[in-house]
């Protein structure tokens, strides 16, 4: 069954998360794979599968690992895991704007 992460809202005390390319809540489906919800509506499909054969996925390199994948959180608007890697809201939204599946290369 998926795991689904809602933003957690009061994180960061006043903080206000209206920008519409703020990640509003993810689900971890099978694959390294994570759909995506925004503020405005935009809903999409993020793949990480590429995290298995990457050469040196430096700071990423965790995510491989299943479990320590399906650790992804909503902080502020973004995904973020446990060992400090993220990935840029901005980047997810326009990336998923075009094409409602997109893959990640490492």
């Amino acid at each position: 069954m998926p795991s689904r992460t809602a933003t957690e809202e009061n994180s960061t005390a006043g903080a206000v998360l209206a920008a519409p390319w703020r990640i509003e809540a993810v689900s971890v489906l099978p694959n390294h794979r994570l759909a995506l919800t925004f503020r405005d509506g935009l809903v999409g499909v993020a793949d990480f599968s590429a995290i298995a054969t990457a050469a040196n996925p430096g700071i990423y390199a965790p995510l491989a690992d299943l479990d320590f994948f399906a650790q992804v959180k909503v902080e502020l608007g973004a995904l973020t895991w446990p060992n400090g890697a993220d990935i840029d809201p901005t980047w997810l939204h326009e990336s998923l704007a075009t094409d409602k599946t997109w893959a990640v290369t490492f």
